[in-house]
């Protein structure tokens, strides 16, 4: 049976999810989701009450899908690195380049020389490694919708779906999936419809206690992962 995993995505910075390269990718952070997860399973991430902008000025997305991601396949996380390596290059993070899209890529943790990877210079960092892993899987999506800083308003009928705190909700109820897939389906799937919203801190020179900083508030965002059922 299809279920809706929901939570508040604190920091849309374009690595998880990572929705470029025309395929959207779940690797890092999240683990309870991403070790739980079917194919056909939705993953959805609404906007934070609290999101600083370009413009240095606080926004309120609480209300709004940031992305929804539909299942289409699951790789481990050792799957994953080697599939990027031969065929999607661009999820391997390049820290030392101007393309910020580049910079954010999901594909952190090398497996090259076995099953104790080594963790490639990216938005996490050590601290992050072993709840990285621990979500066991990457999730992948040719069936997706990112609207990133023009987050879209949920309708008052799909309200239900919103995590109001941290965790996930895993949504079993078929009459509110029908809705939420027959309301989503009037977006184009796969068009990335804007920017992610912190954009603006990768789109110049990161500085290495900013980067840690990210990867602490990962860290902080992921503590607890604890599920609201919705039946």
């Amino acid at each position: 049976m299809t279920k809706i995993y929901s939570y508040v995505l604190r920091i849309d910075d374009g690595a998880a999810p990572n929705p470029f390269w025309q395929l959207c990718t779940l690797t890092i952070c999240k683990p309870a989701i991403r070790k739980n997860a079917q194919v056909n399973d939705w993953v959805i991430g609404t906007g934070s009450k609290n999101v600083k902008l370009n413009d240095g000025k606080y926004y309120d997305f609480s209300e709004s899908l940031v992305y929804a991601m539909k299942i289409t396949d699951i790789m481990t996380l050792n799957e994953y690195d080697s599939f990027c390596q031969t065929s999607l290059l661009n999820k391997i993070p390049k820290w030392k380049t101007k393309d910020w899209q580049l910079k954010v890529g999901d594909c952190i943790y090398d497996y090259s020389n076995g099953n104790e990877p080594i963790i490639r210079k990216g938005v996490h960092n050590e601290e992050n490694r072993k709840r990285d892993l621990s979500g066991n899987n990457a999730l992948l999506s040719n069936h997706f919708f990112y609207f990133g800083v023009e987050a879209i308003p949920i309708p008052l009928e799909l309200k239900d779906l919103i995590k109001k705190n941290q965790g996930h909700k895993k949504i079993e109820n078929i009459h509110l999936i029908e809705m939420f897939q027959q309301w989503i389906s009037q977006f184009e799937k796969n068009r990335l419809y804007a920017d992610p919203q912190m954009r603006w801190l990768f789109d110049r020179e990161v500085t290495e206690k900013e980067l840690s900083a990210c990867a602490k508030q990962d860290f902080c965002n992921d503590e607890d992962e604890t599920e609201e059922t919705v039946c």
